[in-house]
Parts: structure tokens; C-alpha cells; sequence
């Protein structure tokens, strides 16, 4: 059985720090596209960042310079680390699984609260 499990959020200031974490198991998480989403609370979902299986990484605009993505293949977890938080950033966040071949999968955790407020 598949799971990602997201942790580490929770309420912080403006201008703070969060990290969360992203726990694969049934998978091996290397192998993989890994990637953070968030939900607003106007329930719009975007994308905040990617790590290809080769080690790329991709951020939207508004998370460059802030936002850090990485994985620990051992660990067989996926990191976000954020600084500079900001109101905005309020939303919960969900980690991805997806990879095309040999077979197409796309797995979803059941995410993670930030919320950024003082």
C-alpha cells in the first residue's frame, strides 16, 4: 500500500520558517517526479515545487528564493523547506508522487496546514 504522509506544518509569523517533510512508503520515492502543492483557502490548487526523479528543480514564481526543495532517497523522503513566510502562503500543502513509465502513477498525501499569520 502507497502511502505519502506530509509533516511539519503548523501556524508560524510572517517572515518565519517551516519545513515540511514528506514520508513515502510503498514506494521507492527515487524513483519518482516528487512535488509540493498547496491548496488556498479560496481552494485554488498550484503547484509550489518539483524535484524530478534526476534531481531537477522547478518552483513557481512567487516561491523563488524563498522555497527549497529536496529528497533524502535513503530516508525515501521529499523536504520543503520554506523561509520568508508570508500571509499568503496560508493554505495546506500536499506532496505528490507521479511517474509515467513503466506504468503511469500518481499518488496524493492527505496534506499538511501552514498557516502564516500574527
Amino acid at each position: 500500500q502507497v502511502q505519502l504522509v506530509e509533516s511539519g506544518g503548523g501556524l508560524v509569523q510572517p517572515g518565519g520558517s517551516l519545513r515540511l517533510s514528506c514520508a513515502a512508503s510503498g514506494i521507492i520515492s527515487r524513483s519518482y517526479d516528487m512535488g509540493w502543492f498547496r491548496r488556498t483557502p479560496d481552494q485554488q490548487r498550484e503547484l509550489v515545487a518539483l524535484i524530478t526523479s534526476g534531481g531537477s528543480t522547478n518552483y513557481a514564481d512567487s516561491e523563488k528564493g524563498r522555497f527549497t526543495i529536496s529528497r533524502d532517497n535513503v530516508a525515501n523522503t521529499v523536504y520543503l523547506q520554506m523561509n520568508s513566510l508570508k500571509p499568503e502562503d496560508t493554505a495546506i500543502y500536499y506532496c505528490r508522487a507521479v511517474k509515467q513509465w513503466p506504468q503511469s502513477r500518481d499518488y496524493w498525501g492527505r496534506g499538511t496546514q501552514v498557516t502564516v499569520s500574527s
